[in-house]
Formats: structure tokens, sequence, C-alpha cells
């Protein structure tokens, strides 16, 4: 895309005399003709230039539904929902993130406040008593201070903090929504853990009761002694992996918990809940509406756009300054004649750097480097969210397609595994092929069981790639103020 620094232009001369006194007209404009004068031999603003960000026409792949704002309310789980919107209220990253919010905007309003005169008061109080008759000298008085915006530069500062602000407020949106994301990637994993589990705590009942038979046949002397021992190392790797399982399901409710605002440990009924069954792909709309839906794309552009800004301001910091300011005053010796007599002064001053040894110079090189960057980081976050929808859209129908086979391998390994049970039992079989193959059945389940897990997964990367009209609740409550 193409962008150019803006270019200012000097402002027409107000006319003389319609608001100051004759001598300080003429002082204005003496200096407004001086300081043109110095701007002859003032560099003009960088020139613009181009950096290409490609934009393909569309994605290699969409679907039909409708993608809701609130994107987890399509796996229609209301356990999720609630979820999403306790860690919405009381997540302190996310609170965090607003506090910045509210940082940024300060800063803007105090660098937009120079655009307004500044008014002072002041009073002094000297008390002395070389007779009775005398209270003291008081002084009391206003004064007021103005730089005239002459060449944008204030107004660019001011500009370039609005625009710093604005990209907080999509930053924090972008906050919410990877909130979201880790909410409903944790809260899944958490419930195939469960899933696993259980899965896990079959397998183990089954092979338990597979050694009780074992063990009957031994004492009949139909199975040999290594049989049993290789049947109860399965039992123990299943009871082992069980182990490991509870482990990272305990892990993952206490990530969860932190997420929630939560401490860990307090939630004990937060593993309650199911498997979703997947709603169809949401349509991914065009490449450029992603650029204009995504919020941190478009808190890029805002950084981009207050970069800008910086440098306009570090190139009207090479010209002169024109200053107002303006006091009126009264001052007598005691407190009944104090407002008798008033002084007034109105002045006014131009600023022109002359020799500041390169640094004025090298701030422009400086702003001018670091709106490259910003430019740059722009193209970098588009691409990005490219390919984080390009890449959601590939794995999900990898995925479908490995679920299909993991299927049907389980299939195959329980008839394998069923079939050889049956022939070691009447003597046609080896155990340790009865062993492998149970093994093999059970490692297929559990892998089936991941597989499912990673698809939902996919689901919510692209759920999140897609996001941007959702507004986090706090947002959504300023705007109603």
């Amino acid at each position: 895309m193409k962008t150019r620094a803006p270019r200012h232009r000097p402002p027409p001369v107000p006319p003389a005399g319609t608001v100051f006194c004759r001598p300080v007209s003429l002082l204005i404009r003496l200096l407004t003709v001086a300081g043109l004068a110095l701007l002859a031999g003032c560099a003009s603003a960088p020139a613009s230039y181009e950096v290409p960000v490609p934009v393909p026409a569309e994605f290699t792949g969409t679907g039909q539904a409708a993608l809701p704002d609130l994107w987890w309310t399509a796996f229609g789980d209301a356990r999720l929902d609630s979820l999403q919107a306790m860690a919405l209220r009381e997540n302190l990253e996310l609170q965090t993130a607003w506090e910045r919010l509210l940082e940024a905007r300060a800063t803007a309003r105090i660098a937009g406040a120079p655009r307004y005169p500044s008014l002072d008061a002041f009073a002094d109080g000297e008390l002395s008593r070389p007779s009775a008759n005398e209270d003291g000298t008081l002084d009391l008085g206003l004064a007021a201070s103005f730089e005239v915006d002459l060449w944008g530069r204030i107004g660019a500062r001011a500009s370039a903090e609005q625009l710093r602000a604005q990209a907080g407020e999509a930053e924090y949106r972008a906050t919410a929504i990877t909130l979201s994301a880790e909410v409903a990637v944790t809260w899944y994993r958490l419930l195939e853990a469960q899933s696993a589990h259980d899965l896990l705590s079959r397998q183990e009942k089954t092979n338990s009761q597979a050694l009780d038979l074992l063990s009957a046949r031994f004492g009949n002397g139909l199975v040999s002694r290594p049989d049993i021992l290789r049947q109860k190392q399965l039992v123990e790797t299943t009871r082992e992996q069980a182990l490991a399982v509870e482990a990272e399901a305990g892990l993952l409710r206490h990530r969860l918990e932190i997420l929630l605002g939560k401490a860990p440990g307090s939630t004990p009924d937060i593993r309650t809940g199911v498997m979703p069954q997947l709603p169809p792909v949401p349509r991914t709309g065009l490449p450029a509406e992603l650029v204009q839906r995504r919020p941190d794309v478009l808190a890029a552009y805002l950084r981009l756009q207050a970069a800008d800004r910086d440098l306009a301001a570090a190139v009207s910091d090479r010209y002169p300054r024109l200053t107002l300011s303006a006091s009126v005053s009264t001052r007598a010796d005691g407190s009944t004649a104090l407002f008798d007599d008033w002084l007034r002064n109105l002045a006014g001053g131009l600023l022109a750097p002359v020799l500041r040894g390169g640094e004025l110079a090298a701030e422009v090189d400086r702003a001018e480097a670091r709106r490259r960057q910003r430019l740059l980081e722009y193209g970098r976050t588009v691409l990005a969210a490219f390919g984080e929808v390009e890449d959601a859209l590939l794995r999900e129908g990898l995925r479908l397609r490995r679920i299909a086979s993991l299927e049907l391998q389980v299939r195959y390994a329980t008839e394998a595994a069923d079939r050889l049970r049956l022939e070691y039992l009447n003597g046609a079989a080896d155990f340790l092929d009865v062993l492998t193959a149970r093994v093999d059945q059970q490692r297929l389940e559990r892998d089936l069981l991941a597989v499912r897990l990673a698809r939902v997964e996919d689901r919510i990367a692209l759920y999140r790639a897609l996001a941007g009209g959702f507004e986090p609740a706090r947002a959504e409550q300023e705007n109603g103020d």
C-alpha cells in the first residue's frame, strides 16, 4: 500500500490589528517575516515511498456458516459461554490491557493540551512594618501563554498520541480475542484429558481382566510365566499413563482458573463438560475484508499513522516557534488599594534553531526510520493474519482425513486383537501376538482422542484468525455511557 508523509505549509498570517494593539501587531508581523525568511533554506518534508503488501484475491477455502461476533457461541457449549464471561470480566491480563488503554488516552489528552492557551494565577505578598500604618505589599494577577502552531508540530504530536490511543483500544480487543481463544483451548484440553483418563481406566480394567484370566490358566499349566509378566507390565503401563494424564488435567485446571482470575484449586466444579460436536466451517470472507476487521492489523496500521505524525513533528521542529504571552496584575501597598491600578502586558517571541549539532536532522532521520519500521511491521502483521487463516483451513481438511483413517485403524486393530485372543485361548496363536495387537489397539484409541482434540483446536484457531467484531464488556459499557 502507498503511504506518504504529510507536507506542512505555513498558514496565512492573520490580519494585523484585529486582536492586538498596534505595536504588538507590528512585532508579530516582523517576527513572522523573519521566520519565513529562515525557512528559505529548510528542507522540505520527506518524500513518499512504497512498500508493497501482497493481498490475495481470496482464500484457498471457505465455509458457509456465519461467524458470530462472540465466536465461541458457535460451539453451543453453555459451560464454555459461562467461562468466557467470567474470564472477560476477571482476567488480570485483560484488566492490565485496559489500564494501558486508559494510560494511552490520558497521554493523548496531555499531548493535545498545548493546542490551547495556558492560564496561571499568581499571588505574592510581603509584610514589612516600618510604621504602624503600612500593611505590606500585595501582588495579584493572571498570566497566559500560547504557542502558535505555525507548522503543525503541536497538532502532529497530539494526533500521533491520539492514534496510539486508538491503537491501544484495538490492542485491547485483540487481547480479549486472544484470551477467549486461550480459555476455549484450555477448557477443551481439560475435557480431552478427562476423556483420556476415562479411556485409560477402561483399558486398565480390560488389561486387568486379561491378567486374571492368564493367572487362572497359569495355575492349570496352560500359560508360561513370561506371558504373565508381560501382561502385568501392560497393566502397570496403563496405570502410569493414567497418572500422567491425571497430572496434566490438574495443571490444565489450574491454568484455566488463572485465566478466569481465580486462585488455582478454588473451583472444584470446573471439570464438568463434554467435547463439542463441531459446527460447519465458517465463511472466511475476502482477505481484504480480514485486513479491515482484525484488531491487531488495525493496531499496526494506527501505529504506522502515528509514526507518520511523529515524522511530521520532527520535521516541524526545525522551523521557528512563535510564542505569545499576556499577563494582567495589580500591585499595591496594602489591601485597600489593591485593585486600583492594573498592569497589562502582551508580548510575542520567535525562537528559531540555528546550530544544534545535527540533533534535529538526526531526529528526523530517526523518525523516518521508525516510520519505515512501522510500515514493515504492518505488512508483516497483514501477512501473518493471512497465514493464520490459511494454516487453520489446511489443518481442518487434513485433520478430518486423519480422523477417518484412525477410526478405521481402531476398528481393524480391535477386530484383530479380539480374533488373536480367541485363537490364543484355543492354542492357535502366540501370546506375544495377542499382547502386541492389544497394545496397538489401545494406542490407536488414544491417538484418535488426541486428533479429535487437535481438530477442535484447529477450529478455535480459525475462529480466532477470523474474529474482529468482538467488543469486550468493559469497552461496551464505556461506549454505552
